[in-house]
């Protein structure tokens, strides 16, 4: 039977293990759920081991990642929103592996990025295998399957008034890149472009739009950030975030003990509390 999600989680005892959840579970907190126990890895192939745990903790569905890919000013209505012109290619900046965190973990966040922290939920892409100079017609088959992240930016560092309007810096800090709870497989994803998500901050919606909204769908994404560069897998590819980040909220950065919550409609939430340290 073919494996159509996983998480990894801990069990009661503390083992680490894939599992696989049910759609219904996938709606709520997965902790204390009981899922199907998996053997093998996402990249060699998963399958059922014959027996059932109950998670005690939920960890990040990687247990790593060798970069994380970021495509900025992704949504037609956030282009909108910023009142920034459509380039012909997109704005693409990258995170450090260790901003990889787990879906229901708490960010913490160094003092000099307080300022101006904001969220940014955002379909993320697994890469399945290594993947260099491939077509459109060809990018979905590199893909593993495909996730909730958020895009966590300390926008004090990122204005270019301050430092040239870089993004790297103000987005890889350690945690600022919290993905999960599961990853679905493509089999259960067919197209990536009809997917619905929602964003909110202490349970107040701030995001909510559609995939159809992509200027660049994953499928030009993957075939341009390949052009001349290997993507190795396990890579994960943040697509952008759509209109009402909290840049353009008001009062909309996030304060200490903020919780945000992305919903991603059939991939489940992840929800992290933000602590300033």
């Amino acid at each position: 039977m073919a494996v159509s999600r996983f998480i990894r989680f801990k069990d009661e005892q503390g083992s680490i293990y894939y599992g696989e959840p049910c759609q219904d579970d996938l709606a709520g907190n997965l902790v204390n759920a009981t899922v199907m126990v998996l053997e093998g890895n996402p990249f060699d192939g998963l399958k059922p081991l014959g027996f059932e745990a109950k998670v005690a903790k939920i960890l990040s569905p990687l247990e790593s990642t060798p970069i994380i890919l970021c495509i900025g000013l992704n949504y037609k209505q956030h282009a909108e929103e910023a009142n920034l012109n459509i380039t012909p290619y997109p704005v693409v900046f990258s995170k450090p592996a260790d901003a990889l965190t787990g879906p229901y973990d708490d960010i913490h966040v160094h003092p000099d990025a307080t300022p101006k922290l904001d969220y940014e939920g955002e379909l993320t892409v697994v890469i399945g295998k290594d993947c260099k100079n491939i077509s459109e017609e060809e990018a979905l088959d590199y893909v593993l399957g495909y996730t909730i992240g958020n895009d966590v930016s300390a926008r004090n560092f990122q204005m270019p008034d301050v430092s040239g309007g870089q993004f790297c810096y103000a987005k890889s800090f350690d945690g600022f890149a919290p993905i999960g709870p599961a990853i679905s497989m493509t089999d259960a994803i067919p197209d990536p472009q009809k997917l619905s998500f929602i964003t909110r901050v202490n349970g107040m919606k701030r995001q909510e739009t559609s995939t159809d909204d992509m200027i660049w769908p994953v499928s030009q994404i993957i075939a341009h950030l390949s052009r001349g560069t290997t993507i190795r897998k396990g890579t994960l590819i943040m697509t952008g975030t759509p209109s009402g980040v909290g840049l353009f909220t008001p009062d909309g950065f996030l304060h200490h003990d903020s919780v945000v919550e992305i919903e991603l409609k059939g991939l489940g939430t992840i929800k992290n509390r933000i602590v300033f340290d």
